[in-house]
């Protein structure tokens, strides 16, 4: 099979799997590994070839980014069992001080979802959040919209946040996350100015139900701090995120500067993500024992696994889908017409992304769908090499697109919203004004700034 008719053989098949997940309540592993397997079928690959394919796909996610990917998530647990998050919040609030809550919400939402996922950071950060609305009476809804905003950010953008890493370690560049980092972080700029603003419009024209029935049992904002006893002290809450950083930026100067010897060889092994992140967990762990809760290490362990398990198996089925793409010769038809694809270059992701996520909900789904769908630098029959994005570079700016896909939009099939919604006392249709339309403004403003990136860096 060939020129249209494939195209419109994967339209049709990326149809059928966001209905099968979105309203067949299929699960999405099994959705993605179905509709590959069905793909390779129907575009006629050999049969003795297929199985070969698909375990290519599968085995090349779980060696690349499986162990990152755990890494980073027990990393996360930690934090937030330790209290370690909430004292991350804490350090953001004295920052920005209690005149302005919701930008306090909004910081320190974004800095504790780069470790801790967003559904679970809201729940950790919201009743912070009720404590200084009480404290201050600001708008709830503009510190709801505020702290939402800012956990979705970091949770889409940047590592070691599950769905970055996985992007960057299918497209190729899962040892340079150092970058995807550095340039996550730039372009969470405009994703949280935006919100910020939007934030502050929306408060005033909408109350929650927090502001029209006071809840007698809240309690103030030092309250509850102090109900969580000692936390830990700031450096060792920041160390877990924090030193794998630093490791990664030391191996990322070691190879720029072209570093020899000794020296090269350690900052090479300790700035690549696995030795990195594990780095980051030895701290977490020493947090622990200075917390006294390193019995309960063991239980963490298995509790992030439970929760890490399907975010890889998804992961590494959204690579089979890659490969049979790939295979299925939809790449060659897309090199023959570059000429039309390079004039929608990095926005293709980002169509594609945000296309997956209002379908189904989930934006690790949709990152890591169209990751796979993209491939990798280091392949020529990769979606990336047809649309002229085969440098590093270009590979960072992508994760970055189909980053800001992942955000648009959150609505009633995203479990994400739901958490928003009923945390911050809001019906379902004020839902759609808050979280639905600030998730629109932000994967659109972070769209043009990847653009705008991409006319300077490639």
């Amino acid at each position: 099979m060939s020129g249209v008719a494939l195209i419109i053989t994967f339209v049709i098949a990326i149809a059928i799997m966001i209905v099968a997940i979105s309203k067949w309540n299929v699960h999405p592993f099994l959705a993605l590994m179905g509709i590959s397997l069905l793909l390779a079928l129907v575009v006629g690959l050999p049969l003795k070839d297929i199985p070969g394919i698909i375990g290519s796909g599968f085995s090349g996610i779980f060696s690349s980014i499986g162990i990152v990917i755990i890494l980073g998530a027990l990393i996360g647990t930690i934090l937030e069992k330790t209290g370690a998050a909430l004292k991350l919040a804490e350090m953001v609030v004295r920052l920005v001080g209690k005149k302005h809550p919701q930008l306090a919400m909004e910081i320190m939402g974004w800095v504790v979802s780069i470790p801790v996922f967003c559904d679970s950071g809201f729940v950790i950060l919201d009743p912070i959040r009720k404590a200084l609305r009480k404290k201050t009476q600001f708008s709830s809804v503009a510190m709801t919209v505020a702290l939402s905003a800012g956990l979705y950010t970091s949770h889409v953008l940047i590592p070691p946040t599950p769905g970055p890493i996985a992007a960057a370690g299918t497209l190729g560049i899962g040892d340079n996350l150092f970058m995807v980092i550095v340039i996550g972080t730039l372009i969470s700029i405009p994703s949280l100015v935006i919100a910020y603003f939007y934030a502050n419009y929306i408060g005033k024209k909408i109350k929650s139900g927090e502001e029209l029935v006071e809840d007698a049992d809240e309690v103030d904002y030092d309250t509850l701090l102090k109900s969580f006893g000692n936390l830990p002290n700031g450096f060792l809450s920041l160390a877990p995120i924090l030193v794998p950083i630093l490791c990664m930026a030391l191996g990322s100067l070691s190879a720029a500067m072209k570093w020899q010897g000794n020296l090269a060889s350690l900052s090479a092994f300790i700035g690549t993500p696995i030795i990195a992140l594990t780095i980051g967990l030895l701290f977490g762990i020493l947090l622990l024992v200075l917390q006294d809760a390193l019995k309960h290490f063991n239980s963490m362990t298995t509790e992030t696994l439970k929760v890490v398990g399907p975010i890889l198996f998804i992961t590494a089925a959204g690579g089979v889908l890659g490969r049979v793409i790939a295979s299925a010769g939809f790449v060659d038809f897309m090199k023959q017409n570059a000429q039309v694809l390079a004039t929608v270059g990095i926005f293709f992701p980002f169509l594609i992304s945000a296309i997956l996520k209002t379908a189904q909900g989930s934006s690790t789904v949709a990152i890591t769908t169209t990751a796979g769908i993209m491939g990798s630098i280091a392949e020529s029959s990769s979606m990336m090499s047809a649309l002229g994005l085969a440098s590093p570079m270009a590979a960072v700016l992508t994760v970055m697109a189909i980053g800001a896909g992942a955000m648009t939009v959150s609505h009633a099939n995203d479990s994400y919203f739901w958490v928003v919604t009923n945390f911050g006392k809001l019906k379902p249709e004020e839902g759609y004004r808050t979280q639905t339309m600030v998730t629109l403004l932000q994967g659109i403003a972070c769209m043009i700034f990847i653009w705008l990136f991409s006319l300077i860096l490639l």
